[in-house]
């Protein structure tokens, strides 16, 4: 048997053929890969939509704007203004006061809706959309009632920034006890006063000063007590434990103690350096400029130079009494003769006009020509409570004692006030 060897003539016809087999076999190879099931589903994807843009614009009242002018420059439509203030029967949405506070809400540039706020309590929601709707909303503040005592050193009002008393109720402080005790003269180092007092909260926020619910003063040696309760011609009266006004006719002092407080440099003695009784009145040593109020509600009877006494007013009261006030810087540019003055109305300011060798003020109280003591006159006071209202009103005293004492079993100057 013979083998076959090709020859260098046949070789490449032979590796030829072999490329030729080996790509046939690829080929099908591929094809079989080919030729594989595909399949193929369509799928639906939702159109997204652009999302909606919300804005808020704001506009703080200003003093002579009005409400149209307001919404004609927030571009809302004659139709709709015609609409709100049709809608807006009893004025409420319509009188709108400076510092009230106007949103305006669009959600794709389109007007949604209109929110006034009046304050802190009410507010007002204006829809616009599908019809014009006006909703009222009003919060009920949180009332948070705190408790504070004081002694004083050297000042009454140091004494209530000492023990953290907001300045307004300090000044609240003297003026519900103003009636009958002269926050310059009569203070002396040892006075101490307890008081309890709520102040409004909304949101967290504090929307009102504080109010004094109750209060006791111990000067010298006298105890005066006030008590909130309703009013008649304002919101809140005072009274004493036994349902008497502390509120009376005339004012202890000339001077006013909140002016007097504000400018009060507290590393010093209080700005009022002394005061000395004379022989007709009660010299008051102030800084020159400090504002003079009437200490009760009359006439004014003349105006002008009154030799020693310099730059002087006088003020008629009823029942024969008169009031004089010496020594001004100047007058009060509003006053005149015959002109009717009210009680703590500002009427000048201390100088040293005439014989005088500082500034200070001179004030008498007389009865006819008498001239009395006005640290120590008896001032008559409004009219008591309605003896229909005492039971009332002694329950609210003797909740507000009990609600005192409790707390000040845990003051630091407990003993103080046994």
């Amino acid at each position: 048997m013979s083998t076959y060897k090709p020859n260098a003539k046949t070789l490449p016809f032979v590796l030829l053929a072999l490329l030729g087999i080996l790509f046939i076999y690829d080929a099908g190879v591929e094809q079989e890969v080919v030729s594989t099931e595909i399949i193929s589903k369509t799928l639906l994807l939702p159109i997204q939509n652009n999302a909606s843009i919300k804005t808020k614009k704001i506009h703080i009242v200003q003093e002579g704007e009005n409400l149209s002018l307001i919404f004609e420059k927030y571009k809302v439509s004659l139709n709709n203004t015609y609409k709100i203030f049709r809608e807006d029967k009893s004025n409420k949405v319509k009188n709108i006061l400076p510092k009230d506070r106007l949103e305006f809400l669009s959600i794709d540039e389109k007007l949604q809706e209109i929110h006034i706020y009046k304050g802190p309590l009410l507010s007002y929601q204006i829809e616009l959309s599908p019809k014009i709707l006006i909703k009222k909303s009003v919060k009920k503040p949180e009332l948070i009632n705190s408790f504070k005592t004081g002694v004083i050193e050297s000042s009454f009002y140091l004494a209530g920034l000492k023990n953290d008393i907001p300045e307004s109720v300090i000044m609240d402080l003297a003026y519900i006890f103003g009636w009958d005790i002269d926050f310059v003269f009569d203070i002396r180092a040892g006075d101490r006063f307890r008081l309890l007092y709520e102040t409004p909260f909304v949101d967290g926020q504090q929307i009102e000063n504080g109010s004094i619910l109750f209060a006791e003063f111990f000067n010298q040696n006298n105890r005066y007590t006030a008590i909130r309760y309703n009013g008649k011609n304002k919101r809140w009266d005072y009274f004493n434990k036994f349902g008497g006004s502390l509120e009376k006719a005339f004012l202890r002092a000339p001077l006013d103690f909140a002016y007097v407080s504000s400018h009060f440099n507290p590393n010093r003695r209080h700005p009022i350096l002394n005061t000395i009784r004379a022989h007709n009145g009660v010299d008051y040593a102030a800084k020159r400029g400090t504002p003079i109020r009437s200490t009760g509600e009359g006439v004014i009877q003349s105006v002008g130079w009154k030799s020693g006494y310099g730059r002087t007013i006088v003020i008629r009261h009823g029942g024969e009494i008169t009031t004089l006030y010496a020594h001004l810087e100047k007058y009060h540019p509003s006053i005149s003769k015959g002109m009717k003055i009210s009680q703590g109305q500002t009427i000048g300011y201390v100088g040293d006009s005439g014989l005088a060798t500082a500034p200070h003020l001179h004030y008498e109280f007389r009865i006819g020509e008498k001239r009395t003591d006005p640290l120590k006159v008896a001032l008559p006071s409004a009219s008591p409570l309605d003896k229909s209202k005492m039971d009332q009103f002694q329950t609210l005293r003797n909740n507000y004692i009990e609600i005192a004492d409790q707390l000040l079993s845990k003051d630091p100057n407990e003993n103080l006030f046994k």
